[in-house]
This record gives C-alpha cells, sequence and structure tokens, in this order.
C-alpha cells in the first residue's frame, strides 16, 4: 500500500474518530449536569436526558463523511486526510460547545422550567455548525 493511500485512511480514521471524541466530551457535560439537576428536580427528567444527548449526533456526521471518504481513498489520499481532519476538528468543536451549551440550558431550566424550549433553539444552532462543515466535506470529496 503507497503513502497516499495510508494518508487516506488516516482521513477516513480522524473524520469518525475526530467527531466521536467530541460526542463523548459533549453528552459528557451536559450529562453531568443533567444529574445535577435530576437530584433537585421531581419530574421533567426525560427531556434533560434528551438535550443531553443532543451531542451524540455529531457522531452520525463524521461516520457518515467517513463513508464518503472511503470512496475517495485510492485516487486522492492527501486530500481525503485533509477533508478528514479540518471536516473532524470542526465537528468536534460544534459537539463540545453544544455540549456546554446544553448544560446551562439544563441548569436554566432547574430555575424555570419554561424556557427549556427556548433552550433547545440554542443547542440546535450550535450543531448546525456540524452540519456545514459535513456538507463543506460532501462538497469537497464529490469534487475529487
Amino acid at each position: 500500500m503507497d503513502i497516499a493511500t495510508v494518508l487516506g485512511y488516516f482521513g477516513c480514521a480522524f473524520a469518525i474518530g475526530i467527531p466521536a471524541i467530541g460526542s463523548a466530551v459533549g453528552c459528557g457535560t451536559a450529562g453531568a449536569a443533567s444529574h445535577g439537576v435530576m437530584a433537585k428536580i421531581d419530574e421533567g427528567h426525560g427531556k434533560l436526558i434528551g438535550i443531553s444527548a443532543a451531542p451524540s449526533s455529531q457522531t452520525i456526521y463524521g461516520l457518515i463523511l467517513m463513508f464518503v471518504l472511503l470512496d475517495k481513498v485510492k485516487t486522492a489520499g492527501p486530500a481525503v486526510l485533509g477533508i478528514g481532519v479540518f471536516c473532524g476538528l470542526a465537528i468536534m468543536l460544534s459537539a463540545i460547545y453544544q455540549g456546554k451549551v446544553a448544560a446551562t440550558g439544563i441548569l436554566a431550566t432547574s430555575k424555570k422550567q419554561e424556557i427549556f424550549g427556548k433552550c433547545f433553539a440554542a443547542v440546535g444552532i450550535t450543531e448546525s455548525f456540524a452540519l456545514f462543515a459535513l456538507v463543506a466535506g460532501l462538497i469537497m470529496a464529490g469534487t475529487l
């Protein structure tokens, strides 16, 4: 196997691995906040669990990107590496910050249950940046 192909496989690994790290950090941050709040409130635990799981979707985006990049490994290995690393990093950061936004939304909801929907909107906005990175990666991969 030549070096360009090896670099391409590294790019595929980064495309899934880096977002998965971000999802783990984001879900951990939001999950820790939800546990603290669930100990203080008597109802509404399900929605707290749901918002804490929001950063997990970035791993799905990384998986999609990896599958698309796999087809390009043998013909454009170094380009696949670049797409995998930089799109993976963008998706990872989206997941980490989404976890932080979810955690603050969880804490705010513990004070005022009625603002949960507004807090979830900010979580969705933060996720949109992962989608932008995914779409950019798919477009770039399509031109290889």
